[in-house]
């Protein structure tokens, strides 16, 4: 039986990551009652014993990873690809892997950072190169939104002037390190451009933060708050308005409707008790991520709606994408034996190389770009992927000791992250046999990569090895074969989900307006990537974030006129 809570908030909103944080904040700070559902426990970087300042010979796993924590003990994010008693299942000949997290703040406890716009071709790919659709909106409706995120959030970078990859309001950037400035060498003289990294992370003070103090564990848990995660930058200020109030362990099951079709509010377990309880909302926003938020929905029967809620258009769950992705490391032997010096820096690259090259030369339409990694970071367990991949291949006592000393530093690798294109083949649904630990049905995926993007990873890979020989350096693993996708990542596996509900012009193509506003119910509104309609070269968080402030001035605006 479900306990219904008395007190109807103005505002329900289910996830507290990037969209439900933003959302959160400019709801609350709007002068609107908000309440947040989150499916996970508490978590504030300043008291919830952020492992920021352990060292990993402090623990007897030494740093790596466990069941709830899958990149390594220290990470701050509690999640994973499987949770204990919530399955997913799999439509066969599908390989797919869907990471949830379990906590306050979602995925902006462990996410790398970077915080790309998407520029004015991203919005209308279809009109560029007739793949895919475009979107009801342009860089010139975001823009203002993208602005307003980064004097509020903070994030460094430079003013380069690129196409379609817009500046933003930066703070300062760090400046390189020793094995940056290699790759940037390497970079100039295969006409790949390398510019200062885009992070949300602070480098002057903003709103009471203090400045990155260059610790490069952002992972970790900022204690200083000197990076974005959604509790410390968004939530906890909310809070202090006191009309925000946030409900942890709590399960969303279903939103409830009247006999009008309008939202009344949200359903949801509470995990702690395994009791079903309800809250009461004049507005519902789904913020629960892209895949999350879609089970929902199709989740959120009735008379009215059959196929599950703001799904009369069948377009729910489908559209599903990821961001591509591929790896390539290498030995650097002019890093051998280097002068110690201080490498320490940002929980990141402090430069990136944005897509470069014109579409009409390739095989593959869209593009990617490439995240580095090397240099002096603390030694953990898996350090340098392990000493025999080097000469002499391992060995005993001071010799040990001195090729660790030697090699420490010497590796530099690439990560691509592209664009796929939306395809039929690429969705979920709701499994019709599996259930929960909590009773809620759960998603079954389907999923392929097309040409399109089997051939960009093959770029991907081609590119960074050139890279590696220009640096003088050698791969250490052979080039994957076509067979294997050219080493394409495993679709989910980059955590870049978006589309399952989204926006369009026209409610029978689409399950939102412009605004994130559902079609079919005029007070329920989707604040995560599943609104986006497309993928583009660039990570999704700071579009989210930037959508989601756009949906909440129209929550607040409609609620003003007396709309919702």
């Amino acid at each position: 039986m479900t306990k219904s809570q008395q007190a109807e908030y103005d505002v329900c909103i289910v996830g507290s990551g990037a969209g439900g944080g933003m959302a959160a904040h400019r709801l609350a700070l709007g002068g609107a009652r908000v309440v947040v559902l989150e499916a996970g426990g508490w978590w504030d970087n300043t008291t919830s014993n952020s492992a920021m300042l352990r060292w990993p010979y402090q623990s007897s796993q030494r740093g790596s990873s466990t069941p709830d924590r899958p990149f390594g003990e220290f990470d701050a994010c509690v999640g994973g690809w499987e949770l204990p008693g919530e399955p997913f299942t799999r439509a066969e000949g599908t390989s797919f892997s869907w990471w949830r997290a379990r906590m306050l703040g979602g995925r902006t406890n462990h996410w790398g950072r970077i915080s790309l716009r998407f520029g004015p071709d991203d919005f209308k790919r279809k009109s560029i190169d007739g793949l895919g659709d475009d979107w009801p909106i342009s860089y010139s409706d975001i823009a203002p939104y993208y602005d307003r995120v980064d004097d509020l959030v903070g994030i460094f970078g430079s003013a380069e002037n690129l196409p379609n990859h817009p500046d933003g309001r930066f703070h300062p950037a760090p400046r390189p390190r020793c094995y940056e400035l290699c790759v940037k060498q390497a970079c100039d003289k295969m006409g790949i451009w390398c510019i200062p990294a885009r992070l949300s992370v602070i480098t002057k003070p903003l709103n009471g933060r203090a400045p990155c103090h260059y610790c490069g564990q952002c992972n970790r848990g900022c204690m200083t708050n000197s990076n974005f995660s959604s509790p410390n930058v968004l939530l906890l200020p909310a809070q202090r308005t006191n009309r925000l109030r946030i409900i942890t362990n709590a399960m969303a099951r279903e939103v409830t409707v009247n006999s009008q079709g309008l939202a009344t509010g949200v359903s949801y377990i509470n995990t702690a008790t395994g009791r079903d309880e309800h809250v009461r909302a004049r507005v519902v926003v789904l913020a629960a991520s892209a895949c999350e938020s879609s089970r929902i929905l199709l989740n959120s029967k009735s008379s009215q709606y059959p196929q599950g809620l703001a799904n009369s258009s069948g377009v729910v769950g489908k559209y599903l994408t990821d961001t591509t992705g591929t790896d390539v490391a290498g030995f650097i032997p002019k890093l051998v034996d280097h002068v110690p010096h201080n490498c320490d820096g940002v929980g990141g690259g402090h430069i990136y190389m944005p897509w470069w090259i014109d579409n009409k030369k390739l095989d593959f339409p869209r593009g990617y770009h490439i995240e580095v990694w090397g240099g002096l970071g603390v030694p953990s367990y898996g350090f340098m992927g392990g000493i025999e991949r080097y000469e002499p291949g391992g060995g005993y006592g001071a010799q040990l000791k001195n090729d660790y000393r030697r090699y420490y530093g010497s590796t530099i690798g690439f990560s691509g992250r592209g664009e796929q294109i939306p395809n039929a083949d690429c969705y979920c649904e709701l499994d019709p046999t599996v259930k929960d630990k909590y009773g809620i049905p759960v998603l079954r995926f389907h999923w392929k990569w097309t040409d399109h993007e089997i051939n960009q990873v093959k770029h991907m890979q081609e590119t960074f090895r050139a890279l590696v020989s220009e640096m003088g350096g050698e791969v250490f693993s052979a080039m994957p074969t076509k067979e294997r996708g050219y080493g394409i990542a495993t679709g989910g596996s980059i955590i870049h989900e978006l589309g399952t509900v989204r926006m369009g012009s026209d409610p029978k193509t689409s399950a939102l307006n412009a605004w994130g506003q559902a079609w079919d119910c005029r007070n329920l509104f989707v604040a995560d990537g599943g609104s986006f309609v497309s993928q583009a070269d660039k990570n999704p968080t700071w579009t989210i974030m930037a959508l989601a402030m756009r949906t909440s001035d129209k929550i607040l605006e409609l609620r003003k006129s007396g709309v919702i």
